[in-house]
């Protein structure tokens, strides 16, 4: 087993760091500040940041086909032009709930933006619950409404055959699966097939890597952790009824912040780890303890590949 290594890569504080995602064309690591209302794009060559600030919190980016970036902003799914720093509206959700933003989203294999809202915080992990839903924003540029009564959503990625759809509600304390059809889109039932320990803490942004485990950071939890999501096709269950085996947990990196909130697999080949982090809602001494709260970090010698990200084929 190869030794891990953690480094600090961009040391900013950013209020709420998000939504990691690896642009290959440009060598960068693109990334959100949600209620830094900032959408940033780190270079691995130069070791730069550059950022486009927005005007509501911004909580998800992905790549798009035709070049340049989609967000999710505020309420709205909207198109990010990276050189012009401009942005246009594509479609808004959650019209009847002035209080409610869109939280991590992330594209599928055949080119669809899923994302999902929740209620505006009142400090962190704290806020009015059951008033998310999770969309997906189709290539027509139609919007779907999967379900509703969400508190958090967030983390979301597929497995390595396309059939399975792995999902976050935070406050569940939770990592759920459910059955996907890759063709429409659609999905089926849902189980739960990873509960958190109480140390691992929250559960947030996630991804997969190509041995089909998913990478789970825990928010107040200083660490992301590997999963066997152990989902078991439909022939082979049909004889236990309804039992789906339940996940295992495989490994733990801790980080030197608390807040992490979520990664994704970088690099040339795809074999570093870029992890985000938040300081929103700690205080001084906190921070003092932790002075490289809201970082961005590289982990290094994991011994697995990533996936690269899915552009969005709108």
């Amino acid at each position: 087993m190869s030794s891990v290594k953690i480094e600090c890569v961009v040391k900013e504080g950013y209020r709420i760091g998000e939504s990691p995602v690896w642009d290959e064309k440009e060598s960068s690591l693109l990334f959100v500040d949600i209620t830094g209302r900032k959408v940033c794009r780190w270079s691995s060559v130069t070791k730069q940041v550059e950022t486009v600030s927005v005007d509501a919190p911004v909580s998800s980016v992905a790549l798009r086909k035709s070049g340049d970036y989609v967000i999710t902003l505020g309420t709205r799914f909207a198109a990010l032009k990276w050189k012009e720093q401009l942005v246009t509206t594509i479609t808004q959700v959650d019209q009847d709930k002035s209080n409610n933003r869109f939280n991590d989203g992330k594209v599928d294999p055949a080119g669809r933006y899923f994302a999902g809202t929740m209620a505006e915080e009142i400090r962190p992990a704290v806020l009015e619950r059951h008033q998310g839903s999770l969309y997906t924003l189709y290539s027509d540029l139609s919007v779907v409404k999967h379900f509703d009564q969400v508190d958090i959503s967030n983390g979301l990625d597929w497995s390595l055959d396309h059939k399975t759809f792995f999902y976050i509600d935070s406050l569940s304390y939770s990592v759920d699966a459910f059955d996907y059809d890759i063709q429409t889109g659609k999905i089926g039932s849902r189980r739960s097939i990873y509960k958190m320990e109480k140390e691992e803490s929250i559960p947030d942004g996630m991804c997969i890597d190509t041995e089909g485990k998913l990478w789970v950071a825990c928010y107040n939890g200083g660490r992301v952790i590997r999963l066997d999501p152990q989902t078991v096709d439909k022939q082979e269950t049909a004889y236990v009824g309804v039992f789906f085996p339940q996940g295992k947990r495989l490994q733990t990196v801790k980080l030197p912040v608390d807040k992490t909130t979520s990664c994704c697999f970088g690099g040339k080949d795809y074999s570093e780890m870029y992890v985000t982090s938040a300081s929103d809602g700690m205080d001084k001494e906190w921070l003092s303890r932790q002075p490289q709260a809201g970082s961005i970090f590289k982990i290094t010698g994991l011994g697995v590949k990533g996936v690269p990200p899915f552009p969005f084929a709108g």
